[in-house]
């Protein structure tokens, strides 16, 4: 794994996305030397087009998820989204290439470029997918634990996708909850250094929730750790792996001395300045589609067209959230707040419609403008809501330590919370952000949520 900017990146799909971003900038200047028979241009004067050309498509490849490794998908799938990615970033570099140097050049040359690209994108996929390339990226691991924690960390490492596998289970304590093969335990009487010198071991991970009582030998997972061996805790294990933070296993100690959760004054000016920036460009581009959108709820069902809702912000201040209105008018008659559910039939036709595309969102633009959200951020919750959460779930207010967001973590990589376990679920990926948030990850946040709203992921 490599971390950038406390974000962390499997070292297989750094490599992939570096090896993609250098073939679609070849593919580009070949295209221009094979398709420009009039006269010879040196290949710096090409660079400019070819630098947009790859910078355009790894950014759509990774709109449409296609360097996410938790996916389970076919190769059929695998190609149609290669291909609509490959579609739609090509007619962006098109228009691109407008505005740069020898920019004609590479239009007249862009059809070589899709077909060089289509093909040598197939060919790296295929070496990172292959069996012989996770093999020799594979990352041995052991984890000391026998319980449904232990299985849980075999089934993220699998279905992450990253090559690394679970070599055995090394039993501590009475653990006599046994949710692994027992065929897969290491045999008692052997050390944990033992296991981890004789199976290769990279990475030894502590699958243990109680910990108290001397249940971990701790001087042998220290002998480990000073053999080199990297060492890893439950949480510490799934925020670099799935991007969460579980909140079983968390403790206030981890909260208060571990790093992250900065709120410095220039993270501060950076976040808001970035929002101001983003959410004006936005609202500009969208006063047209806002305005078409306000005809039709109005037409559909009357006034009003923007529905205001109170919702709790940062530190646990209430604001007024706005929204299109994109269910009935007496959908809450009685007052009485509810989640919102699949196929909800206090839904209106446009108001589906606004869901699936979340242009329903879109006047929380002006919230950003004010301050009283962020663009990035955990989703402001309503305050009765926030109130039966803070009781049933463990450090659900730490979410409330950063602005709320139009979009953010937990909702690029979790559908729509409609019950307490789905906020707990949520909840797990709002407290990564609020550890680990930075401008990178808001533009990463940014990236990933054009694929939610294409592929309509998460709507009520």
């Amino acid at each position: 794994m490599v971390s950038l900017f406390r974000h962390h990146f499997p070292i297989a799909t750094a490599f992939q996305l570096l090896a993609e971003a250098v073939l679609f900038f070849t593919a580009v200047l070949l295209a221009i030397i094979v398709t420009n028979d009039r006269q010879w241009i040196s290949p710096y004067s090409a660079m400019p087009p070819a630098v947009a050309f790859a910078f355009v498509m790894v950014v759509t490849n990774g709109a449409f998820g296609l360097y996410r490794n938790d996916y389970q998908s076919s190769y059929g799938a695998l190609l149609t989204r290669l291909l609509f990615a490959l579609g739609i970033g090509v007619a962006l570099a098109y228009v691109a290439f407008f505005l740069l140097p020898y920019g004609q050049v590479a239009q007249r040359a862009i059809g070589h470029a899709v077909l060089y690209a289509l093909v040598g994108v197939l060919f790296v996929r295929q070496v990172f997918l292959s069996t012989r390339a996770a093999y020799l990226m594979s990352h041995r691991v052991l984890v000391v634990g026998t319980g449904p924690d232990a299985r849980a960390v075999e089934q993220a490492l699998a279905t992450a996708g990253r090559p690394a596998f679970v070599v055995g289970f090394f039993k501590v304590g009475s653990d006599s909850d046994i949710a692994v093969p027992a065929t897969r335990i290491i045999p008692e009487g052997a050390s944990i250094e033992d296991a981890v010198r004789r199976l290769a071991i990279n990475e030894v991970i502590v699958a243990v929730r109680e910990q108290r009582g001397g249940v971990l030998p701790l001087r042998q997972l220290l002998d480990c750790r000073l053999g080199g061996v990297r060492v890893t805790d439950l949480p510490g294990f799934y925020e670099r792996v799935r991007g969460e933070v579980p909140v079983e296993s968390l403790k206030a100690s981890w909260l208060i001395y571990g790093e992250g959760f900065r709120q410095d004054w220039f993270r501060s000016f950076v976040k808001r300045a970035f929002d101001v920036v983003v959410s004006s460009v936005f609202l500009l581009l969208a006063l047209p589609v806002m305005a078409l959108v306000a005809v039709a709820i109005f037409f559909e069902s009357g006034a009003p067209i923007i529905y205001r809702q109170e919702r709790v912000g940062r530190s646990g201040a209430t604001f007024t959230l706005l929204k299109f209105r994109s269910m009935t008018v007496d959908a809450e008659r009685d007052g009485q707040a509810r989640w919102a559910n699949a196929n909800d039939n206090r839904v209106t036709v446009v108001g589906r419609f606004m869901r699936r595309t979340r242009i329903d969102e879109l006047p929380q633009l002006w919230n950003v403008l004010k301050g009283e959200m962020s663009f990035v951020g955990p989703r402001p919750e309503r305050p009765n809501f926030v109130t039966d959460l803070t009781k049933t779930i463990p450090f659900y207010g730490v979410r409330h330590s950063v602005k709320p967001g139009i979009t953010g973590w937990a909702q690029v990589r979790y559908s729509y919370a409609d019950s307490v376990e789905g906020s707990a679920r949520k909840l797990r990926f709002d407290l990564y952000y609020v550890k680990n948030h930075s401008l990178f990850l808001d533009l990463l946040i940014l990236v990933e949520t054009v694929r939610v709203v294409l592929s309509g992921e998460g709507a009520r």
